[in-house]
């Protein structure tokens, strides 16, 4: 089986192939981010394995056209976090920045830990529009702030005790906008009344938006996962963060995925006689920070909550580390809810779910594409490795019809087997004056190998390297005659 790692870009992506048993690399290319790419892609997979696995960085806003087109052919596709590729990329031998090298660095990154090990891309509709419209929300939360805070200095020069009064969260109220604004109409009209006046009005706007954002929000929950909401203290943005960016709990294998993607799972940190965990600091952490709200929630008003967080620290953690456990036991109870067929999923008559048809599959033989639409990325050979295929060449070598490299003809036999190191010019020149003028320290190795037969240039701009040790220039006649003429 092979892993192609991908890594994706908004005009191409970059592909690269690797065995998995063995991380040697089966091939590589380059596509565009566009219908065509996607079909040259597939039948450039095809035709390297029967069976491979497609592992995509997870940046889903370049990404999600090609893992579309990936799952509508009927391939396997997983998802690979932009911190495992760094990792691993970081890990290799061969240095330097560039998108064949970062696809590389997915794949081998699957190698490396399984494939077991990765989420598998899994494209929920419903969760994919609770995770837009709780983007978008955020979006305008964060204007609002950034809003207020100008506000806020305007007011600091025109009415500083009506500042001071104002209360954190103050500007969410209407009310207390329209009071601002009345009070804003006392002044003489200046550039710094008017700019404040329009950051009012900005901000009624935001405050609108942002309120009918949360009941939309509100009602697709309710219609989606109706049992998040009843859970003490989840409401429904905390359940919109747990739904949108969960994005379909089939791609967990177990509730241990689930808590490593969560964050929740604790990282063993012993040593000797000492067994403990530390805090994890990866995985997703708008779902960390939704299973925070509901464990702080349940710590202040659910009495077995408090129970529990008090035999923890019996048992001898910190409070943080006892809310630590507590998050890590809600892991695995909304990874259980979650795990439960949707409730707006369709019925059939006889009471069985209505699984959505996949996207057709890609079947029969793809369509041409022709060469120029994509370009097909080699790795380049080093000079140490063009060196050393050229003289493993010439040593393989018996028949007179040998190619030695720039050189043509066939060399001696006593050169071949002589201790020295082998002089393609000998064929040329001559074994005695080749020796000779190589012990003179006369003809170096490198104008022996690469220069034609017919010419000769000393190295250095005439400078040979007896003559470098005494600091002497090698002189020579401008129109005198090469000695190997």
């Amino acid at each position: 089986m092979i892993v192609i790692g991908a890594d994706t870009h908004k005009a191409s992506h970059a592909l690269a192939a690797v065995d998995e048993g063995t991380g040697k690399v089966c091939g590589s290319r380059e596509i565009r981010a566009d219908d065509a790419g996607h079909l040259a892609a597939v039948r450039w997979a095809r035709g390297l394995d029967d069976e491979r696995v497609w592992a995509i960085e997870d940046c889903r806003s370049v990404s999600r056209r090609l893992e579309q087109a990936l799952l509508a052919a009927g391939e396997r596709v997983v998802r690979v976090p932009p911190q495992r590729m760094g990792a691993s990329r970081r890990g290799e031998r061969e240095p330097g920045k560039s998108d064949e090298i970062d696809a590389l660095a997915v794949a081998r990154a699957v190698v490396k830990d399984g494939v077991e090990r990765f989420p598998v891309a899994y494209l929920n509709e419903r969760a994919i529009e609770i995770r837009l419209l709780l983007d978008h929300r955020d979006d305008l939360v964060a204007e609002r702030t950034r809003t207020i805070n100008r506000l806020r200095w305007h007011l600091l020069e025109l009415c500083p005790e009506l500042e001071r009064s104002l209360k954190r969260g103050a500007f969410n109220q209407a009310r207390v906008l329209d009071r601002v604004d009345r009070r804003l109409r006392k002044p003489p009209a200046a550039a710094r009344v008017r700019v404040a006046r329009d950051q009012i009005a900005h901000l009624r706007s935001l405050n609108r938006q942002i309120d009918q954002l949360k009941a939309e929000l509100a009602e697709l929950v309710a219609a989606h996962r109706p049992k998040l909401l009843a859970e003490q203290g989840c409401g429904a943005l905390t359940a919109a963060i747990l739904i949108g960016h969960t994005a379909g709990n089939e791609r967990f294998r177990s509730e241990a995925s689930f808590g490593l993607q969560t964050g929740t799972a604790p990282i063993p940190c012993s040593s000797g006689q000492r067994t403990q965990h530390r805090l994890n600091h990866g995985g997703d952490r708008q779902l960390n920070h939704a299973l925070h709200i509901i464990a702080v929630t349940r710590a202040q008003r659910d009495p077995a909550t408090k129970e529990y967080l008090a035999r923890k620290e019996a048992e001898g953690k910190t409070s943080k580390g006892a809310l630590r456990s507590l998050k890590r036991h809600l892991a695995r109870r909304f990874h259980k809810l979650l795990s439960e067929p949707p409730a707006d999923q369709q019925q059939a008559s006889d009471g069985k779910p209505i699984i959505e048809p996949r996207p057709a599959a890609i079947v029969g033989k793809l369509p041409e594409i022709p060469r120029l639409a994509t370009r097909e990325h080699r790795p380049t050979p080093t000079a140490k490795a063009r060196r050393r295929s050229r003289w493993s060449a010439s040593a393989r070598s018996t028949s007179p019809d040998d190619d030695y490299g720039p050189f043509s003809g066939p060399l001696p036999a006593a050169v071949i087997t002589h201790r020295r190191p082998r002089l393609p010019q000998i064929a040329a020149i001559g074994r005695h004056d080749a020796l000779t003028l190589f012990n003179r320290g006369v003809l170096s190795r490198s104008k022996a190998r690469h220069d034609p037969p017919t010419t000769y240039s000393t190295p250095n701009s005439g400078r040979c390297p007896a003559s470098r040790a005494t600091g002497e220039s090698a002189q020579k006649p401008a129109n005198s005659e090469s000695p190997l003429t």
